[in-house]
C-alpha cells in the first residue's frame, strides 16, 4: 500500500473510534435525562446496542447495505464479511448501525422491557437499518442513481432511527403519571442533567468523527474537504443551541438547559446530510432552522400527539434529521434552491427523505407488532414504579 493509501485508512479507523465513543453520550444524555432507578437499564439497552449491532451487521447487514444492489433496492446478501481489504469500511459502518440503533433507546425510556428491546436492536441492525442504507451509500442505490444527497446520514442515520423511535413510543405508550385525565402533560424531570451535558459534549466531539469521517479518505485534496467538514458541522451545533436557547428565553420566560442541549444536536443531525455539500453559511442557516424547530417539534410531540419521549429522540433525530436532509436541496452550492439549481435537487432531497420515513415506520411497527403478540413491549405496572434496574437487572446504579 502506499503512503496516501495507509492515512485514509487509518483516518477511517480513527473516525470510527470518534463514532464508537458516541455510544458513550448517547448512554449519558439517556441515563441524565431520564430517573435513577432506570439508569442501569439504559446502560445495559446502549451497551447491547453496540455489541449486538457489531456481530448482526458483520453476520449480514454489511452485505446487504453494501453488496452488489438487486434492482436499486437492497445489497447481494453474504454471510460473515471476511473481504480484508475492507475491514476499515466494516468497522466505520458498524458504529453507524448502532447509532441508528441507539436513537430508539432514548424515546421508549423507563417502561420498556429488556428483552424486547434486544431483539429490536437485532433487527435494526440486521435488516431495518441496512436496506433503506443501501438505497442511498450504495453505488447502484435507487436514490443514489437519482442523486440524492446524505453525505454522512441525517436521514439515513439518523431519521431513521427517529422514526422508528416515534413508532416505538406510540406503541409502548406514555410512562405512568406523564399524562393527566384532562390530556394535560406532566414533566417528569431528568435525575441528573450534569450526565446529560457532558453526553452531549461527548456526542459534539464524536460528530468529528461521524462527519468528517464519511469523506472516507484524508489524504491530497481530502485534507481540504475534510477541514470544511469540520467547520459546517461545529458551525450548525453552536448555532442550533443558541437558536434553542433564545426560543426557549421566549416561550418560558428562562433559558431552558434540555432544550438548548437538544438544540446542539438538532444543529448537528441537521447538517449532517449537507455538510460537505453546503458552505459555511447554509451550514449556519441549517443549524439556525433546526435549533428553532427542535423546540417546537418536542412540544407538539409532548403536548398535541401525546406520545412520551423523555429525550426528545424523534424531535432531535426524526425531525431534524428529515429537515437537514431536505434543506440540502435549498443550500447545495451546486444545484441547491439559492444557487441557481431550480426545484429538482429539492424534489430529489423529500422523495428520498419521504421514502426512507415510510420504510423505517412500516418496518418497526410490523416488527414491533410481532414482538408485542410474542413477548410483550411493556414492562408491569409495579416494576415501571419501582425501577426497571431492579426488576430487570437485580441491581442498584446507585447505592448509598
Amino acid at each position: 500500500m502506499d503512503t496516501n493509501a495507509v492515512l485514509d485508512l487509518m483516518w477511517v479507523l480513527i473516525c470510527g473510534i470518534l463514532v464508537f465513543f458516541m455510544q458513550a453520550g448517547f448512554t449519558l444524555v439517556e441515563a441524565g435525562f431520564t430517573r435513577s432507578k432506570n439508569t442501569g437499564n439504559i446502560i445495559m439497552k446502549n451497551l447491547m446496542d453496540f455489541c449486538i449491532g457489531s456481530i448482526a451487521f458483520w453476520v449480514l447487514g454489511y452485505s446487504l447495505m453494501y453488496g452488489d444492489s438487486i434492482s436499486g433496492f437492497i445489497g447481494t446478501p453474504s454471510l460473515i464479511f471476511d473481504t480484508a481489504a475492507d475491514m476499515h469500511s466494516l468497522f466505520f459502518q458498524t458504529v453507524f448501525a448502532a447509532t441508528a440503533a441507539t436513537i430508539v433507546s432514548g424515546a421508549i425510556a423507563e417502561r420498556t422491557k429488556f428483552t424486547t428491546y434486544l431483539f429490536f436492536s437485532l433487527l435494526m441492525t440486521l435488516v431495518i437499518y441496512p436496506i433503506s442504507g443501501s438505497w442511498v451509500w450504495n453505488g447502484g442505490g435507487w436514490l443514489a442513481q437519482m442523486g440524492f444527497t446524505d453525505f454522512a446520514g441525517s436521514t439515513v442515520v439518523h431519521s431513521v432511527g427517529g422514526w422508528a423511535s416515534l413508532v416505538a413510543a406510540a406503541m409502548v405508550g406514555p410512562r405512568i403519571g406523564k399524562y393527566n385525565a384532562d390530556g394535560t402533560s406532566n414533566a417528569i424531570p431528568g435525575h441528573n442533567i450534569m450526565l446529560g451535558a457532558l453526553g452531549v459534549f461527548i456526542l459534539w466531539m464524536g460528530w468529528f468523527g461521524f462527519n468528517p469521517g464519511s469523506q472516507l479518505a484524508i489524504s491530497g485534496d481530502n485534507a481540504i474537504a475534510v477541514a470544511g467538514i469540520f467547520i459546517t458541522t461545529n458551525l450548525a451545533g453552536a448555532v442550533g443551541a443558541i437558536a434553542a436557547m433564545f426560543v426557549t428565553w421566549i416561550i418560558y420566560k428562562k433559558p431552558d438547559i434540555s432544550m438548548t442541549l437538544n438544540g446542539v444536536l438538532a444543529g448537528l443531525v441537521g447538517v449532517t446530510a449537507g455538510c460537505a455539500a453546503v458552505d459555511t453559511v447554509g451550514a449556519f442557516f441549517i443549524g439556525l432552522i433546526c435549533g428553532i424547530a427542535v423546540v417546537f417539534s418536542i412540544e407538539f410531540i409532548d403536548k398535541k400527539l401525546k406520545i412520551d419521549d423523555p429525550v426528545g429522540a424523534i424531535s432531535v433525530h426524526g425531525v431534524c434529521g428529515a429537515l437537514g436532509t431536505i434543506l440540502v436541496g435549498v443550500f447545495a452550492t451546486d444545484g441547491g434552491l439559492l444557487y441557481g439549481g431550480g426545484f429538482e435537487k429539492l424534489g430529489v432531497q423529500l422523495t428520498g427523505v419521504v421514502a426512507i420515513g415510510a420504510w423505517a415506520i412500516v418496518t418497526s411497527f410490523i416488527v414491533l407488532f410481532v414482538l408485542k403478540k410474542l413477548m410483550g413491549l411493556r414492562v408491569t405496572k409495579e416494576e415501571e414504579i419501582d425501577g426497571l434496574d431492579i426488576h430487570e437487572h437485580g441491581s442498584n446504579v446507585y447505592n448509598d
